[in-house]
């Protein structure tokens, strides 16, 4: 349960504690003072999104975190666990911080973690019901939400899901497969020329660089003859060339040698410059013989590349892009013979993923025909204990022409509120009163299945008073024999029901509007609910109708705290 959620400068909220107890926790004060700046801050604990304009004037930062003691809720603590999170004697501590700047940060028990996360483990400690999730009652898709989890078919229909978009998925390779057949059927002349001209080229990789480099040899080789000569020249004339040069530098060296044994040392580098520059000449000499001037064989490699140049031209811009295009054609064209027989095995793919839904979809229907029976006749009892004592509840389910992602039919929310009256769509007939009633109701029955320690109803009580006040204040207490309950309520009649009274209060600190909370005791909770009443606070008989209430709750109420605390500035005074 939720034992205490700490504010820091937060909206008009400088800095407050709200203590909170096991059981029902009620949440009252004037309108105005800052209930619903409470449930602002609590809303952003559990992860919904947070700007710069909750951050309190001449603040650099706002600040909200939560203390939860989850007790036997093994499941939490597993779910922590299995995020790498620690816990300590059963205590979660939930933070979220809001820049001035619009940044935001989240840490559970200290680790920082993602407002996705931080919504999750919020998700798990707490209901957070208000205006809006009473509003979302009128969308279907909430309404089949509710009923499974009333049938306990959340994973039924998890398979369901899962079975759908697995037949999806084989229905788009079917669809993918008979277009790109269908297009190959549209452009197999086409296709059929692309592969025959690029095939009879007979292509390979690097071909047009080796021809580029063969074309300049063939188109220069009397120039390259006439080179070759005179450098051939150059290393090998009798008289002036290189080599006979070194052989007299060679006879003059062993000259030395003999004279100098020490000058040994450089025969050998000698030698070799002299063995590389006669290997030079040879190979040189090879080169040249091996150089024609062949016209012929020059007109077929510029033939060759005129015939690259054109495929590159229509199919490039390089040659292996030109090779791909031709892979790419006989591809298309294979389709036209392979793609009979993998449609056959998608389409035997498809019967049995349409066979598998069809059978999550019927195990699904199942239990929500069943649960739809028992939920109406569930909600049938309170509705009375709700002041809608001729209210008919029923929840219709409308088949589909083929199972879809959500099963094979529609979920809808009848009601009849009058005696004679049809039943009619749940949005067409409540009104926010009502609706909020019969959400209150729902979330009565799915009290008893669900494992979120904590409830908070905010706006619970719109549209409502007197008796039936009272009815929704029993229904709230009787949700906390088994779930810790936090409303916030404008009614005398539900808060006078409460276990724990906390009053919101509104003044000034500094020249600047702060917001304070106060834990009521017994006594103290006689003059506040006398205010609510509407009459004077202070007056006798409004104390006195005030004390009545209470005294109609004592009975069955467990110990109220103590004492009266107030919290202010962070502090507590007594």
């Amino acid at each position: 349960m939720l034992t205490e959620l700490r504010i820091r400068n937060f909206a008009i909220i400088e800095s407050l504690a709200l203590p909170l107890g096991p059981g029902f926790n009620v949440l009252t004060g004037e309108t105005g003072a800052g209930k619903s700046i409470i449930v602002g801050a609590l809303g952003l604990l559990l992860g919904e999104r947070g700007t710069a304009d909750v951050v309190r004037t001449g603040s650099d930062r706002a600040t909200v975190e939560g203390v939860f003691d989850v007790g036997e809720h093994r499941e939490i603590l597993d779910l922590l666990d299995a995020r790498g999170i620690e816990t300590e004697e059963s205590l979660v501590v939930l933070k979220r911080e809001v820049t001035s700047a619009g940044r935001t940060r989240a840490w559970v028990n200290g680790t920082t973690v993602t407002a996705t996360a931080l919504a999750e483990v919020g998700r798990a400690l707490i209901d957070l019901h208000g205006q809006h999730e009473a509003q979302s009652l009128l969308d279907g898709e909430s309404q089949r939400v509710v009923l499974d989890a009333f049938a306990g078919a959340r994973e039924a229909a998890a398979a369901v899901r899962d079975a759908f978009d697995r037949l999806s998925t084989v229905r788009r390779e079917i669809a993918e497969l008979g277009k790109r057949r269908s297009d190959a059927e549209k452009r197999a002349d086409y296709l059929k020329h692309v592969a025959q001209e690029i095939d009879s080229a007979a292509l390979s990789e690097g071909e047009d660089v080796r021809l580029e480099d063969e074309a300049r040899r063939l188109e220069n080789a009397a120039e390259i003859r006439a080179s070759v000569a005179a450098l051939t020249g150059l290393l090998e004339d009798e008289e002036n060339g290189v080599l006979g040069r070194l052989s007299q530098a060679s006879r003059t060296l062993h000259q030395l040698q003999r004279y100098d044994p020490t000058l040994a040392r450089m025969q050998d580098p000698f030698d070799s410059g002299f063995y590389a520059i006669e290997s030079l000449a040879r190979e040189l000499a090879e080169y040249s013989a091996g150089i024609d001037l062949d016209p012929a064989r020059l007109e077929q490699v510029r033939k060759r590349r005129d015939l690259l140049f054109r495929l590159t031209k229509k199919y490039g811009p390089t040659l292996p892009d030109v090779i791909a295009a031709g892979h790419e054609a006989r591809r298309e064209l294979s389709l036209l013979d392979t793609a009979g027989l993998d449609l056959r095995g998608l389409q035997e793919r498809e019967r049995a993923a349409d066979a598998e839904l069809r059978e999550a979809a019927a195990g699904l229907s199942a239990r929500r025909k069943d649960a739809a029976l028992r939920l109406s006749r569930a909600v049938d009892e309170i509705l009375p204990e709700l002041g809608m004592v001729d209210g008919r509840f029923f929840a219709q389910l409308t088949p589909l022409t083929a199972p879809g992602p959500h099963g094979a039919e529609d979920v809808e929310f009848l009601i009849a509120l009058n005696v004679g009256h049809d039943m009619r769509a749940l949005a067409r007939v409540a009104s926010g009163g009502e609706l909020s009633r019969v959400m209150l109701a729902l979330k009565t029955i799915l009290a008893r299945l669900d494992r979120v320690p904590t409830l908070v109803f905010d706006e619970v009580d719109a549209g409502i008073g007197g008796r039936v006040g009272q009815q929704v204040g029993d229904m709230l207490r009787r949700v906390a024999d088994s779930h810790q309950v936090f409303a916030i309520t404008h009614l005398p009649q539900i808060a006078a029901r409460a276990h724990r009274h906390i009053l919101v209060t509104k003044g000034a600190r500094a020249g600047v509007t702060t917001a304070d909370v106060t834990a009521l005791s017994d006594e103290a909770r006689v003059p506040e609910i006398a205010r609510m009443l509407g009459g004077d606070a202070e007056s006798a008989t409004s104390r006195a109708h005030a004390s009545e209430l209470l005294s109609a709750s004592a009975d069955s109420r467990s110990a109220a705290p103590a004492g009266r605390e107030k919290t202010s500035g962070g502090r507590r005074r007594r």
